[in-house]
């Protein structure tokens, strides 16, 4: 069922989208009747619920485009000669990231894009990806750099594991990740690291950060200035439902991993996920109003003090970081105390 979509595993999505532009043979021979695009008298392939619109697929397509452009100009220009990192793991998202990038950037040749893959070390799961990401980014003829867990941490994640912990295996995944992408970013000089965050992931870690009561992490979610020490992170697709990311790889043939990592059973995620997706379906455009919520709120606090410009850096590896010892070094425990995120 449609108003189910959310709630099913990413493979079915694609295929009911799939079914969707299906529409489109139907106007050839008008044997059924179809949906037509609220721009045009094609046939429809998306219905946004929170817009009221139909779109077929080239209005689709300019609609995500169109969001993502307003949203590079909003809150992260991008002025001659700089160099933009790009966090590609291969998945649906950071592919469409990429070809994104490359589509508004690529021709431009004041403008470096350089893309990043971490390896974790996930047996079964990080091979299939890895090299979809190495043939896009051949595709597209851009700088592919590829660090892993086990060349700098000398563990990968599934030793990890392994091992007796405190947290989830996606908590310390995400420690690690973003101190390789930052550390990474930091020696190409680039001035900004791209993610391939969508609306969703962002609606999901704001209720996370609103749950645990930790304002300051939410703040960090959207900073309005550089920190030294941090590379800028940028999120072209924070205003893009997830359904939309996965049909705009879908109608534009982009070589994606629909397979679901090992380990994401373990996160609380899963059930804010499903939380907010109910929302969304009985309320249209919940997503977009918890987005709108972290905007106000981070302009209500940068009105009454100023953020700072730098933070500290970690007495053990020189990242940055907000206490003397950085999370990843805690995780790792290369101190002589017991430290565990």
């Amino acid at each position: 069922k449609a108003n189910n979509i959310n709630d099913c595993p990413l493979i079915f999505k694609i295929l009911f989208l799939q079914s969707q532009t299906m529409n489109e043979n139907h106007t050839k021979t008008q044997k059924k009747p179809y949906i037509k695009c609220t721009k045009c008298n094609k046939a429809a392939i998306i219905f946004q619920k929170y817009s009221g619109m139909h779109l077929c697929k080239n209005h689709f397509i300019a609609d995500v485009e169109r969001k993502i452009k307003l949203t590079i100009r909003k809150d992260f220009k991008v002025h001659k000669n700089e160099t933009i990192a790009i966090a590609l793991s291969g998945g649906k998202d950071s592919t469409v990231l990429c070809y994104i990038l490359d589509k508004i950037f690529g021709k431009r040749p004041d403008i470096k894009l350089i893309a990043i893959t971490i390896d974790e070390g996930i047996a079964g799961y990080r091979e299939k990806s890895l090299e979809l990401a190495k043939n896009l980014t051949k595709q597209l003829k851009m700088k592919h750099i590829i660090k892993s867990f086990e060349d700098e941490f000398d563990i990968t994640l599934d030793e990890l594991t392994k091992k007796e912990r405190t947290k989830g295996a996606c908590s310390y995944c995400g420690v690690l990740r973003k101190n390789l992408l930052n550390k990474t970013a930091n020696k190409i000089k680039a001035s900004k690291l791209a993610t391939g965050h969508n609306l969703d992931d962002e609606a999901q870690t704001i209720l996370l950060n609103h749950l645990r009561g930790d304002v300051a992490r939410t703040l960090r979610l959207s900073p309005k200035k550089a920190i030294k020490g941090l590379v800028f992170r940028a999120k072209p697709l924070k205003n893009i439902p997830e359904k939309e990311v996965a049909l705009y790889a879908y109608v534009n043939n982009l070589p994606i991993d629909f397979s679901e990592c090992p380990y994401a059973h373990e996160s609380i995620r899963n059930e804010v996920r499903d939380m907010i997706n109910n929302f969304e379906i009985n309320h249209p455009g919940t997503k977009h109003a918890l987005l709108k919520s972290l905007q106000k709120m981070i302009e209500l606090v940068s009105d009454a003090q100023d953020m700072p410009n730098e933070i500290d850096t970690c007495t053990i590896c020189n990242e940055a970081c907000t206490n003397n010892i950085c999370k990843a070094c805690q995780l790792l425990k290369k101190d002589k105390k017991h430290y565990a995120i």
